[in-house]
């Protein structure tokens, strides 16, 4: 069965560098001071018509929602000014544009001691390991994803044992940052709050080859308007459950139930087939294949994704990518 995922014709993707002091005109900044390889990549998008905006905003930038630490949240506060970096370009563009666009920022942040926040993870970007301003190259898990974990409020958990989790299905993990990629977010629902890690693991192997399939779509289609996808997908795991054979998972479109944690009416997550009611799907669900008889919890263990559970803990409100 397929999944039709819309293509719109424009992306918008956003980041924010919130100072205490911007010391110079961004437009002095940008392009020219902007570090290689991107120098030349931001100069063309800054070109008629421009597919990156740089913008100073003489105001506090107070949103809502943000995973921050203690000290992220003073210098937030701190700041008395903030700088946009936009870039609105095609989806056949990616990822070379929200590269470009970060390379920016990254760049103004480091100029001016300022924080660097990516509105679609709601975190910080932290300085990467691999290079000091934006790598050359693309990888998922250079903090283009967080992880938002939850759990019901009227969970009734066993005490912490990963041996011991059956009657415990309270955890969601949902995805931030597959919308900048033309993706719906991808969530997993009802694993054991004791098991946030090996969920978290088992859904960035998702969220990975979700991406690869999206980017490979779009360099061989560049002018198409939808990417259809399997509901079944069969994953090669990476990062944590490197090692692991492949394992199947199915996607489901679904709208998300009221009342459940951080639902609204206008978010959905996966069932498979067209979202009740709307046309284009914002999440995507994920558990176990058809014909899989037992609980979420038993196919984690299926996928050797609780094989981390030596080093698993409580959930936390994001994880990075």
């Amino acid at each position: 069965m397929k999944i039709v995922l819309p293509l719109p014709a424009m992306l918008t993707s956003l980041f924010v560098v919130a100072v205490e002091h911007l010391p110079f005109d961004v437009d002095t900044f940008v392009p020219w001071r902007v570090p290689g390889p991107y120098r030349k990549a931001a100069r063309d998008a800054l070109d008629t018509p421009p597919s990156l905006t740089v913008t100073h905003a003489p105001a506090p930038w107070r949103p809502a929602g943000l995973t921050l630490t203690g000290d992220e949240r003073r210098r937030l506060r701190r700041a008395g000014q903030h700088v946009l970096v936009s870039t609105t370009a095609p989806p056949r563009r990616l990822p070379g544009n929200v590269q470009t666009a970060r390379a920016v920022a990254r760049a103004l942040a480091r100029q001016c001691d300022g924080l660097l926040i990516d509105p679609s993870t709601a975190s910080a970007v932290p300085a990467c390991p691999r290079s000091p301003g934006e790598p050359g190259d693309f990888r998922l898990g250079d903090d283009w994803l967080t992880w938002n974990v939850q759990m019901r409020d009227d969970a009734t958990c066993p005490p912490w044992d990963p041996s011991e989790t059956a009657a415990c299905d309270c955890l969601r993990v949902t995805s931030r940052g597959l919308s900048r990629f033309a993706l719906p977010e991808i969530t997993l629902d009802g694993a054991a709050c004791a098991h946030s890690l090996c969920a978290t693991a088992l859904l960035r192997s998702v969220a990975h080859r979700l991406v690869a399939d999206q980017l490979a779509h779009l360099r061989a289609h560049p002018l198409a308007t939808c990417h259809e996808i399997d509901d079944l997908l069969r994953i090669r795991p990476s990062g944590a459950l490197r090692g692991v054979p492949p394992f199947g998972v199915r996607l489901t479109p679904c709208d998300a139930d009221l009342g459940e944690p951080g639902s609204s009416s206008a978010i959905r997550r996966l069932k498979v087939g067209p979202a009740p009611g709307c046309g284009r799907l914002t999440r995507l669900k994920v558990g176990p294949p058809s014909g899989f008889t037992g609980s979420v919890n038993d196919w984690l263990r299926t996928t050797g994704s609780l094989d981390l559970t030596s080093v698993d803990h409580p959930a936390r409100p994001a994880l990075a990518a």
